[in-house]
């Protein structure tokens, strides 16, 4: 399997998965419950702690085999907090949670991230079954891994000050 081809498929299959996270239908009880938990998590958090928080996520993603399935467990539950947020908060009714994915540019960095770390612990899970040494490749993977943390820092800011816009437009919800 080609490198283009495995990052293409982790792509989908974390967009699958986020997508059938964030379909959860929550009650509202439940859905307040987490949403609490959120933003208990988050609050006071800045550009570089959304850009740690992410780290800490995508670096398992790495280990061969498992750090796709973590990836992928990654995705899921970020959809299932993002259809919390959403039940919670009617205004945002209408909202598509994979949209927001793509259509935001921190979303792209951190899909494009995730997915990288996520292909190439494929990659490597291959090479391993397959008795080929992980040395050939091991240059390539630390670029991966400065790609990474380049994109979830670069992530993070952006995804901070675009908070702070909404939060000085009064759009954000209570909390948040």
């Amino acid at each position: 399997m080609n490198r283009a081809v495995a990052f293409g498929i982790l792509m989908l299959a974390f967009s699958a998965v986020f997508q059938m996270g964030s379909m959860y239908e929550h009650t509202e009880e439940g859905a307040q419950d987490l949403v609490d938990q959120f933003l208990a998590s988050i609050r006071g958090i800045d550009g570089w702690g959304i850009f740690l928080h992410n780290l800490a996520l995508a670096l398992p993603m790495f280990i061969p085999g498992f750090g796709a399935a973590w990836g992928l467990f990654a995705g899921w539950s970020t959809g299932f907090t993002l259809s919390a947020i959403i039940t919670t908060n009617p205004a945002l009714g209408g909202a598509q949670p994979l949209a927001l994915l793509y259509l935001s540019p921190f979303g792209l960095m951190e899909l494009a991230a995730y997915s990288l770390a996520c292909s190439r612990s494929l990659l490597l899970a291959i090479r391993m079954r397959r008795k080929q040494g992980l040395r050939p490749v091991l240059k390539g993977t630390l670029i991966e891994v400065g790609i990474v943390v380049a994109l979830l820092l670069a992530g993070g800011l952006v995804e901070y000050y675009m908070i702070e816009m909404a939060r000085e437009a009064g759009l954000l919800i209570p909390g948040f």
